[in-house]
């Protein structure tokens, strides 16, 4: 069963969740950290890395000789990483996505590819914990191909956890897609809510069966619970506001070390997760 954990927003303790689901678990699992701009389950969970791999993908290579600016190229590519202006051929490496297109709709041969680093995969383990994470290179734009590849190596495990990027974008699309459910982390502020309401929709879209867990909840839940209410999302968790949680935190450390009887309630919502999931789990 592959677990995505998404936010609409950063900053509401997805990584704090995915991390401590992950090691409360007694089954076999994998987490993969696709949050490949700022990854950072690895500052929790410690894990071991025992292999590195470059992640490229392919740019476009003009050949000019060859060319003769019929302009295919430029209208197949929906995201204007190819211009023809005049005789001549602009290519912007950083707007395109790899695809691969105009490659094959140039009539004359002219473009090659070539390839492009963007970014790590890292393999590690903590204690019986498979653990990948990407890391973008500073300056690369596009992290959806990055946190394919990063997806790609979910393995033969009981339950694959995924840490998505925040947002509701196209990084967030990639790392979800394709899972059997998805936990919407939150927090109960207008910000918050909004954020959630937009994250319910993108999910809603790929129909993926979704819940909520409300972080640093408190007596400003209510908003929070009519929405999940109206749209039939179950609230599965909360979490309140604590500072021992925060300085938990702060310092580096799992929430599960510092009070380990969240462990139950973390293997408590696997098992709420799994019923709702049934037969449909991988």
């Amino acid at each position: 069963m592959i677990i995505a954990v998404a936010s609409g927003k950063g900053g509401t303790g997805k990584t704090t969740v995915a991390t401590n689901l992950a090691m409360s678990l007694t089954v076999k699992v994998q987490l993969i950290d696709c949050d490949v701009e700022e990854p950072n389950s690895h500052i929790f969970l410690k894990p071991q890395i025992h292999e590195s791999v470059e992640v490229q993908v392919p740019k476009p290579l003009i050949d000019l000789e060859k060319c003769t600016f019929c302009g295919e190229c430029a209208r197949i590519c929906r995201f204007s990483a190819i211009v023809v202006v005049n005789n001549n051929v602009l290519t912007f490496p950083e707007l395109c996505h790899g695809c691969g297109g105009c490659t094959k709709v140039c009539p004359e041969d002219a473009i090659t590819e070539k390839s492009h680093p963007i970014g790590l995969l890292e393999h590690g383990k903590c204690q019986s914990l498979e653990f990948v994470h990407g890391r973008l290179s500073v300056g690369e734009a596009m992290s959806p191909p990055l946190i394919k590849a990063a997806r790609n190596l979910a393995g033969d495990h009981d339950v694959v956890i995924v840490d998505a990027p925040p947002g509701t974008s196209c990084p967030v699309i990639a790392a979800v897609k394709g899972s059997d459910f998805c936990l919407l982390v939150t927090e109960p502020t207008p910000f918050g809510l909004n954020d959630l309401q937009l994250a319910a929709e993108v999910v809603a879209e790929l129909k993926i069966p979704a819940g909520v867990l409300i972080n640093r909840s408190g007596s400003s839940d209510q908003e929070t619970v009519d929405f999940c209410r109206s749209k039939k999302i179950p609230v599965l968790m909360t979490i309140p506001e604590d500072r021992r949680i925060a300085e938990a935190y702060s310092y580096g450390r799992m929430l599960i070390e510092v009070l380990p009887s969240y462990k139950e309630q973390f293997q408590e919502l696997y098992r709420h997760i799994k019923k709702i999931v049934g037969g449909n789990g991988r």
